[in-house]
């Protein structure tokens, strides 16, 4: 499986739900090590530079996804939300968020894991909490379960992303039909 991270859901929070993917087959974890959730913290752009994380910060991290996923779900199917994953959330966000700093370069953002992780939290809970909830959908693609935030005229967007799972839906729809489709005869 593509170990790179994806950030298709338009929204940092979901993206950092969906380094989960497949929850209901396969189920690949992309936060394996402190140095992928390094990185995912990085590629985000939440950071600019973060302190050297452990096997901890990832536990931690992966807590706090799930919590952020099983949040995105009540809100999506109009459910009470979980009291656990309410904890776990509102805990996180209590912590310090990443600080900006002005440099002569611009703008630069330094944290600890903890400060990056309490900033997805607080991200989280203005998207759970904000006028983007009934732009809420789950992908399409019965394999994939990101959840994005869907800003398309009519709401009509099927998939996370075109790259990831729309081409490969819809290839294989073009390959069903052509399979199926009578012989012309000349």
């Amino acid at each position: 499986m593509n170990l790179d991270h994806v950030f298709v859901c338009g929204h940092p929070a979901l993206d950092f739900a969906a380094t989960l993917r497949a929850r209901r087959s396969s189920r690949f974890e992309v936060l394996v090590t402190p140095e992928r959730l390094t990185a995912w913290y990085l590629e985000s752009g939440l950071v600019d530079a973060i302190t050297p994380g452990d096997e901890e910060d990832v536990r931690e991290a992966r807590t706090v996804r799930e919590a952020v996923y099983r949040l995105l779900t009540n809100r999506r199917l109009g459910e009470e939300l979980d009291g656990e994953a309410l904890a776990v959330l509102n805990g996180a966000a209590r912590g310090t968020p990443v600080t900006p700093q002005l440099t002569a370069a611009g703008r630069h953002n330094e944290a600890t894991p903890g400060q990056a992780l309490a900033t997805v939290a607080r991200q989280a809970v203005e998207l759970l909490s904000g006028p983007d909830v009934p732009l809420l959908k789950e992908c399409g693609n019965p394999e994939c379960t990101r959840v994005y935030i869907d800003r398309s005229r009519g709401m009509r967007r099927q998939w996370c992303g075109m790259e990831s799972c729309g081409n490969k839906l819809k290839a294989a729809a073009y390959r069903a039909r052509k399979k199926t489709a009578p012989a012309v005869t000349a």
